[in-house]
């Protein structure tokens, strides 16, 4: 069998029971097709921090570099909140995706038909959503130069910078113009041009590229109208492409049009290397007590053999495992609503029926 190795960052929180699932089912799928996944594992946030001073080690990053595929659990807690900006758990993850240099970052939105009554959005609004979300990873007002916080006549302030390359907006727009080839051939650039001048750049950027998708029909929309749109007419996207703030509020928007912000996954590119995180937070309220949902893990499990190992078939097995146990009725807490044919289900429940499903490949019903 081949062999591959992929780097686990489980993170703090829920992130080690719900990556423990996404582990067993990427296995199991990727045996299927002749491919055997060894797993190096590494403490990485605010579990890192306590062991070693820092959120992510070198030897972390060099083991993350080696592999170039990597599964992150989550992290952060409020046990961490207080530490200087670079001691955070979160200055971890934003320091692992520079230096991997996955500049784009993919989050599908996907409304399951099992799930479409469990959102509180109407449920003929949201039916039959599916909508690609691609944020510009490495940039923006989150890395932006100078930062810093000051004080003048007395009055502390502080600054942060948004800024954009023509080349930054051109390589990830460029990723978000193939995606909608080979979907329904819609891209709308989402900004704030009428106010920003980093947004009038990407929008100017975008532009220059557009001749070169003649078959991609091409719009753009300010970030607020969107972040109304994608609430009141969600099956007008196909594909969207936006900065790494916007991108950031707009895709836990859009969490709600699936029920829970634990049912999404994204994969974050750049050149060779792949990392592959659920959405959804570390949720500490609930960790250590077996009820986390780990389907967004187990999905970037497929979304990780789709792009980092070219085994769409694998991809499409996890998938249908994850409707399987939708259709089945079986619910995490987040989930759960009193209605005929769902069950109360914890994390164990839901990972013995995707392994049963992915196993057996095919759809499997109680």
């Amino acid at each position: 069998m081949k062999k591959v190795n992929v780097v686990t960052l489980p993170g703090d929180g829920i992130g080690p029971e719900v990556t423990s699932v996404a582990v067993e089912v990427l296995k199991e799928a990727c045996r299927h097709e002749g491919v055997e996944i060894s797993v190096s594992e590494h403490l990485f946030g605010g579990i890192s921090y306590e062991k070693h001073g820092v959120p992510v080690t070198d030897e972390t990053l060099e083991s993350c570099k080696k592999s170039k595929i990597v599964l992150l659990g989550a992290v952060g807690g409020p046990q961490w909140d207080n530490l200087s900006a670079d001691k955070r758990p979160e200055a971890g993850l934003l320091k692992l995706r520079k230096e991997l240099g996955v500049y784009a970052n993919l989050r599908p939105i996907q409304v399951y038909p099992s799930l479409a009554g469990a959102s509180t959005i109407k449920e003929d609004v949201i039916a039959e959503t599916d909508i690609l979300i691609v944020r510009e990873l490495t940039g923006g007002v989150y890395f932006g130069e100078p930062r810093y916080t000051s004080e003048e006549n007395g009055d502390p302030y502080s600054v942060d910078t948004m800024k954009y390359s023509r080349s930054e907006v051109q390589r990830v727009s460029r990723v978000a113009f193939e995606a909608a080839q080979k979907r329904d051939g819609r891209l709308c650039s989402v900004d704030k041009a009428n106010v920003l001048e980093s947004s009038r750049m990407w929008r100017k950027s975008i532009l220059e590229i557009a001749g070169d998708y003649p078959d991609v029909e091409l719009s753009h929309m300010l970030v607020d109208n969107c972040a109304m749109q994608i609430i009141r007419d969600p099956k007008q996207f196909d594909v969207m492409v936006t900065g790494n703030l916007f991108g950031d509020i707009l895709s836990d928007a859009a969490s709600m049009l699936t029920g829970s912000l634990g049912m999404l996954p994204s994969a974050s590119l750049g050149g060779e290397n792949g990392l592959y995180e659920p959405v959804h937070g570390s949720a500490p309220d609930i960790a250590g007590q077996g009820i986390a949902n780990p389907l967004a893990a187990v999905a970037s499990a497929a979304l990780l053999c789709r792009y980092s190992l070219n085994l769409e078939s694998a991809a499409q097995n996890i998938e249908n495992a994850i409707q399987t146990v939708l259709k089945n009725g079986l619910r995490t807490a987040d989930l759960y609503t009193e209605e005929p044919g769902t069950t109360l289900s914890n994390t164990q429940e839901i990972a013995h029926l995707l392994l049963k499903a992915v196993s057996e490949r095919e759809m499997v019903s109680f």
